[in-house]
């Protein structure tokens, strides 16, 4: 993790005017193509979930502007973001915060996450440790295609954690789409720096090996 230099930042104007707005945040929603990412999940036989939200975070810590947090009068770096995602129980309508550690690498993620979600369905709960922002909060509506979305959020200390949420496929003309919902901090980032983000993000679904080789 790194201090950025606000004096030199060229953000610093916005971020400045950003920051003491009531309501900070914005939301963009669009569809993202999952066509040939569906198939290769399904070949793999791995969680679609944890797959997906391998994409998601790898975009996010491959784009420095997702790694930037703000901490009161600060702007910090982080080297690494992690996953933290809502996972439904199983025996009731409630659902359970599980934090699931970073790897670049596929496969150590898929391995890990599974590990992490086995562990969470033991012991779940909806606990937020305050101070700690380095994260990316994923959830998924599986049930809707939706639209647009907004989320719960404390604005007292402010919260600049980038929010992502995906929702229910959709067949389109022989294809398959996904909304995918993407909630950041105004301070840190414009519409140009998501629409990069859902570039990142596409390129990753389309890529044949992301996942590594497919099993024998």
């Amino acid at each position: 993790m790194r201090i950025l230099e606000l004096d030199t930042w060229p953000r610093r104007h916005h971020f400045n005017l950003f920051r003491t707005y009531t309501q900070p945040d914005f939301n963009v929603t669009a569809p993202v193509d999952v066509t040939a990412f569906h198939a290769h999940v399904r070949e793999r036989g791995a969680s679609f979930m944890v797959a997906t939200t391998y994409v998601l975070a790898r975009a996010a810590n491959e784009f420095q502007p997702f790694r930037w947090r703000i901490r009161g009068e600060q702007v910090v770096e982080h080297d690494v973001v992690h996953p933290s995602v809502t996972a439904a129980e199983e025996h009731d309508d409630l659902f359970r915060f599980c934090a699931l550690p970073y790897s670049p690498h596929a496969p150590t993620f898929l391995s890990g996450a599974a590990d992490a979600l086995r562990a969470s369905r033991e012991q779940p709960h909806v606990r937020v440790t305050p101070g700690q922002d380095e994260l990316l909060y994923l959830s998924s509506l599986p049930w809707l295609a939706f639209t647009g979305i907004t989320h719960a959020q404390s604005l007292t200390p402010p919260d600049s954690i980038p929010r992502l949420t995906t929702g229910r496929f959709t067949p389109q003309n022989g294809r398959l789409t996904m909304p995918l919902s993407v909630q950041v901090h105004h301070a840190l980032m414009d519409g140009r720096h998501v629409a990069e983000y859902f570039a990142r993000v596409q390129t990753l679904l389309d890529d044949p090996g992301l996942l590594g080789p497919d099993p024998a």
